[in-house]
């Protein structure tokens, strides 16, 4: 790792700046808009900041402990690299650089099926934690190719995304008229759409030895209904606001899918997670895994590998404070009696975490 004090990034608000001078419009808009009013991706925000702590005092919180737990496998840190389409457009290597980057500092990366380089070559890229997430573009026999390619070159876990049925409109693209490269090659969209229970069903048949997530899950009932299937991971998203408007926050949903799951499932989230702070309170609510889209992606397209290495290294740190402030010395300390419901300070958009962005720019929205 680099001396932190020597990186040009000493906040994470600064990757967000750096990142919104390098990029294009449209890559820009892509990165920070969802779907037609954009109000789920607002209430992940608002549920998050709805969202205070109880800290406690006068305990030893000298020797404190960051690391989070992957599938039994201890991790640097409860945060996950989530899966984002077309890293290609925030760096030349696509997400190769994110996956080293992941490798090096010990947390899993979750790789996404229309991001560049690819299956394999994200596998070689890094060799830590990994899983792979699916768009279904094709039959059975596709999904068992692409299945077996990911056993064999040694990722933890399979992903089906599960809340894309049907493709968002996503205005900011729209308005301007900017079309994803990702989507033009995109072919078999009516398989995605066909996706039901049975397929589900049918892969754990399969590949009973093979980790399962779904990620999309936003109620209870779905929750076990995943669990009824053997799913072994049940992931709690609303793809970042990106696919149904009028959603709930994503960490809003969360307790109703602990609760439904009882303990038969581990639970992943994402949807506005950015900070230390929002890593804390996922925690606390069940999760075993915070997935993280966004913030990376402003970090890899701000410096590449190294922003992504310094992104964690200050994510840590703000961990590693948030439970010193709570009086604790690690995760499994916390629970809910740490949360109180307020009502958010901020009105929420996709940058509400970062105040020292100049907000009074649009185009950071």
């Amino acid at each position: 790792m680099s001396n932190a004090a020597e990186s040009p990034f000493q906040t994470l608000h600064e990757f967000v700046k750096e990142a919104k001078g390098r990029l294009s419009p449209g890559n820009w808009d892509y990165l920070v808009g969802a779907t037609e009013t954009e109000t789920t991706m607002m209430r992940n925000r608002a549920a998050i900041d709805s969202l205070a702590f109880r800290p406690r005092v006068l305990r030893d919180v000298s020797n404190i402990d960051c690391s989070g737990r992957f599938l039994g496998r201890k991790i640097t840190l409860p945060v996950m690299l989530a899966p984002v389409g077309g890293l290609e457009n925030f760096d030349p290597e696509g997400g190769a650089p994110a996956a080293r980057a992941a490798a090096e500092y010990g947390v899993p990366i979750m790789v996404s099926s229309v991001s560049m380089p690819g299956l394999e070559p994200m596998a070689q890229a890094g060799k830590g934690p990994k899983v792979f997430q699916l768009y279904v573009r094709g039959d059975w026999a596709w999904i068992e190719e692409i299945t077996r390619r990911a056993i064999d070159a040694g990722y933890d876990a399979f992903c089906l995304t599960v809340d894309t049925a049907i493709y968002s409109r996503r205005e900011r693209d729209i308005a301007k008229r900017f079309i994803k490269p990702w989507r033009v090659r995109a072919t078999g969209q009516h398989f995605q759409a066909a996706l039901n229970w049975n397929d589900v069903k049918r892969w754990k048949d399969r590949f009973p030895n093979t980790p399962l997530a779904l990620k999309g899950i936003a109620t209870a009932d779905d929750a076990v209904l995943a669990v009824e299937h053997g799913v072994e991971v049940v992931y709690v998203s609303n793809h970042g606001g990106r696919q149904l408007d009028h959603g709930r926050g994503s960490i809003a949903v969360l307790p109703e899918v602990v609760k439904a799951v009882e303990g038969k499932a581990k639970v992943w989230v994402d949807g506005g997670f950015v900070r230390g702070t929002d890593v804390v309170k996922a925690i606390i609510l069940g999760a075993e895994l915070v997935g993280m889209g966004r913030m990376y992606c402003y970090a890899l397209a701000a410096a590449g590998e190294a922003g992504v290495a310094r992104m964690f290294q200050i994510l840590e740190s703000e961990v590693h404070e948030v439970l010193g402030l709570l009086g604790v010395t690690r995760f499994g300390e916390l629970d809910g009696s740490y949360l109180h419901p307020v009502a958010p300070v901020v009105q929420p958009h996709v940058h509400s975490a970062f105040p020292l962005t100049n907000l009074s720019d649009p185009g950071y929205r």
